[in-house]
């Protein structure tokens, strides 16, 4: 019974690995080898999740992940298949630019941000990662950006 429930969660979210990195600790004995994997959770209709798990095992690593991801859900505002406004965020070291653009152009990011846009169900965005290289810094900055998002309330009309 429990295994049907989580066949239609997995079915509910697509998930993409952006990346899995050896990490390795020094101990006594010698050294101690573990992954970590960056995981992006997302359902294409504005809602979408990451998560940065360690494990014994690059599986393990993606579960922990995954369910880290599943925990840090956002809503994400669409309009148009694009987002309200243009919106520029430092995290850390990582700078993110994301700007709406017209109906047709599609996505304009590199790797680690696509993966988040696609996944939220962004379907025309112009990106720029300005800063670091790094995967994680510039996946977090795109998450922020993402749930600072905010749609403008309608103009009344004033007085009628």
């Amino acid at each position: 019974m429990a295994y049907g429930h989580r066949e239609a969660i997995k079915k509910e979210f697509q998930t993409k690995v952006v990346e899995i990195k050896r990490v390795t600790r020094v101990v006594a004995g010698g050294k101690r080898m573990r992954f970590r994997a960056l995981v992006v959770i997302g359902d294409r209709k504005g809602r979408v999740g990451i998560g940065v798990k360690k494990g014994t095992d690059v599986a393990e690593a993606i579960a922990k992940a995954t369910a880290e991801a599943k925990k840090n859900m956002i809503k994400v505002p669409i309009v148009n298949e694009t987002i309200p406004h243009q919106i520029r965020i430092k995290f850390k070291a990582a700078q993110i630019i994301l700007k709406p653009v017209p109906r047709g152009t599609g996505i304009v990011a590199g790797g680690p941000v696509r993966a988040v846009v696609d996944l939220a169900g962004i379907k025309n965005v112009s990106s720029k990662m300005l800063g670091s290289s790094n995967k994680i810094s510039n996946v977090r900055a795109t998450y922020e950006a993402l749930k600072r998002l905010k749609i403008k309330p309608p103009k009344s009309q004033g007085n009628v």
